[in-house]
C-alpha cells in the first residue's frame, strides 16, 4: 500500500560498483578507523558531481546492503515504535491516544523553539560532511524529483521561502524511498532487519551522520527545523506492519496504520511548512489538522485501491464493518459490486470526507506562503472520492483519478481560498 506521497529518487554515484547507492556505505565495505563522515568527504573529492537516476529507488538495489541491523559495536540494533501495543493490555488504549501522544511532543517541540530564538525561520546552522555546493545539489535533486512526480505541489512550494521549500522537498525524498523499500518493484526482497537497517540509518540523519547526498539534505533540514524523529520512525513501523499484515480487523487498527504511513508526513510536515503569526489557534490542533489530513489521504488511497490490493491479497478495510454489510473477503476477491457494496462504500467515503473537513479547518492557520500547495493537495485528493462515486462504486476494475481539466480548475480556486487569513480570534479548530 503506497503512502500518500509518490515522489521518489534513486542515486547512482560515480563512485559506486554499480550495484546501487547503498553500496558505498554497506557496514562489509567500511574501513577500520575511518568514521562515516572521513568517507562521504572522500566520496565527495573523488566523485565530483553526481549522475541521478531519477528512475525506481530499488533499480539494482542489493538489499543484503539493508541486511542484519548491528550498532557500532556489533550487537543487535532494533528501535520499535512507542506506538506499538504490548501483548500486556496496552491494546485498551485507542489508535487515537497513542497518536495524540506523538502529536503533543511535536507540538511541545516547536513552542520550545518558539519561545528560544527571535527567528521563526530555522535553526543556527550546523556543519555537514562535504561543502555547501554539494549539499545545495542535493536539495536541487530533491526539488526536481518533486518536479517531476507531484507538479502541482511542486508550483506551490515555490511560493514558499527558499529554507522552507527545500526542506519540504527533502523529506519528500525520504518519504519516497521509505515507502519504495516495501513496494517498489523490489519490495519481494525486503526483510524485517532490512526495515532495521534503514531505521538504523534514519539515526544516523538526525545525528548529522549522513549516508549519502540525498541524506544530507534530510540531516540538515532536521538540523534546521523543530522536526522531532518519532514520525519518521514510525513511518519505517507501517512499512514492517506491510510485510505481515493484510487485514485489519476493526477501524481501530487501520486507523493506526493509515498514522503510521501517512498521517506522519503531516507531522514531519507543519514544523516546515509554518504556522501563521496571526493565528490563535493551538498548535496542537494546527498538527491535529494535518494528521487529519494524512489520515483522509490513506482512506481515500485504501478506497481507491481496493482492487489492485486485492489482487496482492491484501484487504485494507476493517473486517467487523465488512460483516456489519453482509459483506465477507470473499466478495472483495470476487469484485462484485452489489448493493451491499455500494452502502458499505458510502459509510467508508463519508469517514474519508470528515477527515478532510477537519484538515481543511487547519489549513487557514498556516503561514500563508504554505496554504496553497496543502489546500491544493487537499482538494485534488478529494476529489477521488467524487470520481469513486461516478465510477458506481466500482473500485475493483476501474481506478478512480482526476482529470487533468478538473485539475486545472481546482487550482485557481485552492489558490483564492489560500490567501483568506486565519482568523483573529481563537477558531473552531482550537476546540477539535
Amino acid at each position: 500500500m503506497s503512502v500518500a506521497l509518490l515522489w521518489v529518487v534513486s542515486p547512482n554515484s560515480e563512485v559506486s560498483n554499480g550495484t546501487g547507492f547503498l553500496d558505498s556505505v554497506r557496514e562489509g565495505n567500511r574501513v577500520p578507523g575511518r568514521d562515516r563522515n572521513s568517507m562521504w568527504k572522500e566520496r565527495i573529492k573523488k566523485g565530483g558531481r553526481q549522475r541521478w537516476n531519477f528512475g525506481s529507488l530499488n533499480a539494482g538495489l542489493r538489499y543484503s546492503d539493508l541486511g542484519g541491523s548491528r550498532t557500532g559495536n556489533g550487537s543487535s540494533f532494533a528501535v520499535q515504535s512507542s506506538l506499538v501495543a504490548s501483548p500486556a493490555g496496552e491494546m485498551a488504549v485507542s489508535s487515537e491516544k497513542k497518536v495524540y501522544d506523538v502529536v503533543l511532543k511535536q507540538a511541545a517541540l516547536v513552542k520550545r523553539q518558539l519561545r528560544s530564538t527571535d527567528d521563526l525561520e530555522v535553526k543556527p546552522d550546523i556543519v555537514l560532511p562535504g561543502n555547501l555546493g554539494l549539499l545545495s545539489e542535493a536539495y536541487d535533486r530533491c526539488g526536481e524529483v518533486c518536479a517531476e512526480y507531484a507538479k502541482t505541489f511542486y508550483l506551490g512550494t515555490l511560493l514558499m521561502t527558499p529554507d522552507r521549500r527545500r526542506a519540504i522537498w527533502a523529506i519528500y525524498v525520504w518519504c519516497r524511498r521509505t515507502d519504495e523499500l516495501v513496494d517498489g518493484p523490489n519490495a519481494s526482497h525486503i526483510t524485517p532487519q532490512a526495515l532495521d537497517r534503514w531505521e538504523a540509518r534514519l539515526e544516523d540523519i538526525f545525528s548529522g551522520r549522513p549516508f549519502d547526498m540525498l541524506d544530507a539534505a534530510l540531516s540538515d533540514t532536521v538540523s534546521r527545523f523543530p522536526v522531532d524523529i518519532q514520525p519518521f520512525r514510525d513511518m519505517v513501523e507501517g512499512m514492517r506492519m506491510d510485510l505481515w499484515k493484510s487485514r485489519y480487523m476493526n477501524f481501530d487498527e487501520l486507523y493506526l496504520y493509515c498514522y503510521y504511513v501517512a498521517g506522519t508526513v503531516g507531522l514531519m510536515s507543519v514544523p516546515i511548512m509554518g504556522i501563521a503569526p496571526e493565528s490563535k489557534a493551538t498548535t496542537e490542533s494546527v498538527y491535529n489538522a494535518a494528521l487529519a489530513l494524512g489520515i483522509a489521504n490513506q482512506l481515500t488511497n485504501i478506497l481507491r485501491d481496493v482492487g489492485e490490493d486485492a489482487r496482492r491479497g491484501r484487504i485494507y478495510l476493517p473486517q467487523d464493518e465488512l460483516a456489519q454489510a453482509g459483506l465477507s473477503g470473499e466478495d472483495i476477491f470476487a469484485g462484485r459490486v452489489t448493493d451491499k457494496w455500494r452502502i458499505f462504500m458510502k459509510k467508508q467515503i463519508q469517514r474519508a470526507r470528515k477527515f478532510f473537513d477537519q484538515a481543511e479547518k487547519g489549513v487557514a492557520e498556516l503561514s500563508s506562503a504554505s496554504r496553497w500547495p496543502v489546500l491544493a493537495s487537499l482538494l485534488l485528493y478529494r476529489k477521488i472520492l467524487d470520481e469513486i462515486e461516478a465510477n458506481d462504486y466500482n473500485n475493483f476494475t476501474r481506478r478512480a483519478y482526476v482529470s487533468k481539466p478538473k485539475k486545472l480548475l481546482t487550482l485557481p480556486i485552492a489558490y483564492a481560498r489560500s490567501l483568506v487569513p486565519p482568523k483573529l480570534t481563537s477558531s473552531s479548530l482550537a476546540k477539535t
